[in-house]
């Protein structure tokens, strides 16, 4: 059938699915529970009775602010089939972001998932005139409930049909359907303006690289109010795959086993962190089962696609597979056809290690603004290169500018930035190419490869550039490195702060005799101190001499979303730390030893 609106999805599913009972799968009081295809049609049916009950109409905003779980898509499929605007929220950003979306979009509902959001929203919601009330989708006393938009609905069905098929029939693929609002790594978030033929078209674009089915399961766990995980959700609900949600970030592992899923989306800090427990679990393996871990991973560290060919490796990779990277897919579930992973840069020896398991791995790259996918990785065409993020989507138009920003043109490309027509404006050129803001070359003028952020790329005061996310993914390669940043814009040299991987630090300490009473206390620690200094003196061999960190300061902090220095996508949000470190920063510029600078070697 036709899918031009995003609804279509729901009325393709029961014509295509009409007996698949497990639509959307969750996790409630230790068992996996499942909503069928004709579960989610009454919910969205009734909810969209709800919603038009209560007095809204075509073009209100209403925003949802959760995780991920069914009810989020019986909502959004109510409110988009309504001609309401549907306006996810990352339920991790700061008082002040929510302040300012809320009063930018001018919601007339806003729906959370738990009492914890509830009350950090209350102080603010008071402020917003717009807002009629607030719903939520856990049962919480003296709080309307979603469950009350759906029994009210259910209740005046015959009402409010016709009316609401009329409004179906009235919606055109070019209307808006949602604002996203981008997560405010430097200045306000913006809300990006996406129609339904925004998003379909990529959908329709993903479903030409990837071949899944009704015999598919997905376990998401990515914020789905991230237009990644909700454009993959889409497609998955279009093939009739099965969408399992992980009950949250923290159990990702344990529920990988339980559902056994053939596919999933992920950024690369949580592929970092299955491979740090995976060499954790060899680390502590004793003799001879050691070596052969560790053997095995060396073998899978020179994983090429190209040595597909070349027999003695495919022999040893044959051996190392039987003896260790099999356990590997075991405690993923043993069904992962292929991983996409994008939201930011991927180590090299991620991609290699995990494919060379028997673990498919693919490197996608995109944007808010594109709906979101702009290239990906092929496997089944075989267009695939490690340290690039593969070919233009189908669909997709790119190219490289003179100054090496990356355009984007297509269906996908966003109707633009909500009540903000200056920025719109900036945002494309004279031919109508969106300018990304990454910075990339074509390889064999085919693959992207992405070498910054133009707007993170600085220059060092000798006018040389800078592009801090390269220096950054080479260091988080050490086991010791949790999180990096790079710094010197119109310093002499560049210099790094870094927030350590405590959990192996604290391991090294207890081998090597360091005593500490706290992470204050062990950052400042010599040997500590040196031995960073080492693993900064091997990522520095790797870098041309400009690039080189001539200085690094270590923080006591673990950087994470709660505290405010990684985004909702695990980027880090550098005004932010710039701001949160400054006395550090000027102290790594500013210290002098005896009227001269200090050397590398002095820390």
């Amino acid at each position: 059938m036709n899918i031009s609106r995003i609804f279509d999805l729901l009325e393709n599913a029961i014509v295509q699915f009409p007996e698949k009972k497990d639509m959307f799968g969750y996790k409630e009081d230790g068992e996996w529970k499942c909503y069928s295809v004709q579960d989610y049609c009454s919910y969205a049916q009734n909810l969209s009775y709800g919603l038009l009950a209560i007095g809204l109409k075509e073009g209100d905003r209403v925003v949802t602010i959760s995780n991920n779980r069914p009810e989020w898509n019986f909502m959004d499929m109510a409110l988009n089939q309504a001609g309401i605007v549907h306006v996810p929220v990352y339920p991790t950003i700061s008082e002040s972001d929510y302040e300012y979306i809320l009063n930018h979009c001018e919601p007339k509902l806003v729906i959370v998932s738990d009492k914890a959001l509830l009350q950090r929203l209350a102080p603010i919601v008071s402020k917003v005139s717009s807002l009629i009330t607030v719903y939520t989708f856990n049962n919480i006393e003296g709080t309307p409930n979603w469950r009350e938009l759906f029994e009210l609905g259910k209740a005046r069905a015959n009402e409010f049909r016709d009316k609401l098929t009329g409004i179906k029939k009235e919606i055109q693929a070019e209307d808006l359907a949602t604002l996203i609002y981008t997560s405010g790594t430097t200045g306000s978030p913006k809300g990006v303006m996406l129609s339904h033929r925004n998003i379909l078209s990529n959908v329709e674009g993903i479903g030409k690289v990837f071949n899944f089915g009704t015999n598919d399961s997905t376990l998401s766990f990515l914020p789905i109010s991230h237009v990644f995980e909700r454009t993959i959700n889409y497609y998955f609900q279009r093939i009739g795959t099965s969408i399992y949600y992980a009950e949250n970030m923290g159990t990702i592992g344990i529920n990988l086993k339980e559902v056994c899923p053939t596919v999933f989306i992920a950024v690369p800090r949580v592929l970092e962190s299955i491979y740090e427990k995976i060499i954790g679990v060899g680390k502590d393996l004793k003799g001879l089962k050691k070596q052969i871990f560790f053997w095995a991973v060396n073998v899978g560290l020179k994983f090429e696609f190209s040595l597909k060919e070349n027999w003695f490796y495919q022999l040893k990779l044959s051996v190392a597979d039987k003896l260790v990277f099999s356990k590997w897919r075991l405690a993923i579930g043993n069904r992962v056809k292929i991983i996409v992973v994008g939201g930011a840069a991927l180590q090299p020896r991620l991609i290699k290690i995990f494919n060379a398991a028997g673990i498919p791995l693919v490197e996608g790259y995109g944007m808010t603004e594109t709906s979101p996918v702009i290239a990906t990785n092929n496997y089944d065409t075989c267009e695939i290169m490690i340290g690039t993020v593969g070919p233009a989507l189908p669909g997709v138009l790119v190219k490289i500018s003179d100054d090496g920003e990356i355009l984007v043109k297509g269906n996908a490309v966003m109707m633009g930035y909500y009540r903000e027509p200056e920025l719109t404006h900036e945002a494309f050129d004279f031919e109508g190419w969106l300018h990304t803001g990454d910075v990339g070359v074509l390889v064999d003028n085919k693959y992207i490869k992405i070498t910054d952020r133009k707007k993170e790329m600085f220059k060092l005061s000798s006018g040389k550039y800078i592009a801090p996310q390269v220096i950054e993914n080479k260091m988080k390669e050490s086991f010791f490195i949790e999180q990096a940043m790079v710094i010197g814009e119109n310093q002499k040299f560049a210099s790094a702060l870094i927030s350590p991987n405590f959990v192996f630090l604290h391991n090294w300490c207890s081998l090597h005799g360091v005593k500490y009473r706290d992470n204050k206390e062990l950052i400042h620690d010599n040997k500590v101190i040196a031995r960073f200094q080492k693993e900064i003196n091997i990522i520095n061999k790797t870098l041309g001499q400009t690039e080189q960190i001539k200085r690094f300061r270590l923080v006591m902090e673990e950087w994470d979303q709660q505290s405010g220095e990684l985004s909702p996508t695990l980027k880090l949000k550098r005004r932010f730390l710039h701001e949160k470190y400054k006395d550090l920063i000027d102290e790594i510029f500013l210290v002098q030893k005896n009227g001269s600078l200090q050397t590398e070697a002095e820390y």
